[in-house]
């Protein structure tokens, strides 16, 4: 179960995909903390996750031997690329941090990840063709009614028109850095690893204005402390996060990836009641099943599909799976 051209097997590239949805996750509860031990912004925190996980990208990448891509990327398409992944990246976070500010963190999140995958599905079935039959719908739309569950089931949440129109932007941001992802990775011309550290300086040098407006250096009575969440969060979901994400996103269909990427707040859930002391609630648990369900279906239809496309190339009458 391998794309054709990169090598890289669908069933690694789900994996990857879940691993970095899940680490994600934790960016919340990290962010959190850096939050109450500081008054640093969400700006300058995004810059310094950004900038920090560029220099661990590339303490990573420069020892490392470099390995061809099968087919050689042409000059100004790599340099397109990376800067158009580059200004989705920023837009996606700078986009959703501004609506929570608007809106609040529960509409904010909600229209943003619900909007994804949406985006994503029209955009896969516009520009590459990919198909979503009755059992794809209902996994997406079990997993938006989970996410809609966990995230606004304790109530509450303020529904402001510019914070919606902020989590929009933000998801057509995210919707573009994944449809080009895996537009450009499916002849296997690019590099993974290589889309991620120049997406990632492309990112710094866009918040990097901003950020010195808000302010970088903030203010804390806990200095070790925060550095040191700081550098967790550049770490996992970062660098870790987005390398694998990169990866898994150039060979696994997009629609796909919107959806299992919606693990990311399930593990911020599960945190928030493992770590920050939230009380554990049935919208919690209503939610996260619907997801996980949705996603874990989602995956054996993905590696179905894809064992059936492995025996069609081999010359065998493979039965066509549609999801």
């Amino acid at each position: 179960m391998s794309n054709a051209v990169s090598g890289l097997p669908i069933g690694r590239g789900l994996l990857y995909l879940i691993v970095a949805g899940a680490a994600w996750g934790t960016a919340g509860a990290a962010a959190s903390l850096v939050y109450r031990a500081s008054d640093m912004g969400p700006i300058a925190l995004s810059f310094w996750r950004c900038a920090g996980g560029l220099v661990l990208l590339l303490a990573v990448r420069l020892p490392r031997r470099r390995v061809r891509p099968a087919v050689r990327e042409p000059l100004n398409r790599k340099v397109l690329r990376i800067g158009v992944t580059g200004l989705g990246l920023a837009v996606f976070q700078t986009a959703y941090f501004a609506a929570v500010e608007a809106t609040g963190l529960a509409v904010a999140t909600v229209v943003t990840l619900g909007a994804g995958p949406v985006l994503i599905a029209l955009g896969a079935r516009l520009t590459m063709g990919e198909r979503l039959g009755g059992g794809g719908m209902a996994a997406v739309a079990g997993a938006l009614g989970g996410l809609a569950v966990l995230v606004l089931g304790s109530g509450g949440a303020t529904v402001r028109p510019w914070g919606v129109v902020l989590a929009v932007v933000s998801a057509a941001g995210y919707s573009l850095m994944t449809l080009l992802t895996r537009w450009w990775g499916r002849d296997g011309g690019a590099d993974a690893s290589h889309t991620t550290v120049w997406a990632f300086a492309v990112t710094t040098a866009c918040l990097l204005p901003f950020g010195l407006v808000e302010g970088l250096l903030p203010h804390t009575a806990q200095p070790a402390h925060v550095l040191a969440l700081l550098a967790y969060i550049a770490a996992v979901p970062t660098a870790l996060a987005y390398g694998l994400y990169f990866a898994g996103a150039a060979v696994v269909r997009s629609a796909t990836v919107s959806v299992v990427m919606l693990l990311e707040p399930v593990s911020a859930a599960v945190l928030a009641v493992a770590l920050l002391g939230e009380r554990l609630t049935a919208a919690t648990l209503v939610g996260t099943s619907l997801m996980l369900g949705s996603v874990a279906g989602l995956a054996v239809a993905e590696a179905r599909r894809a064992a059936a496309e492995r025996r069609t190339l081999e010359g065998g009458v493979g039965e066509k799976v549609l999801i």
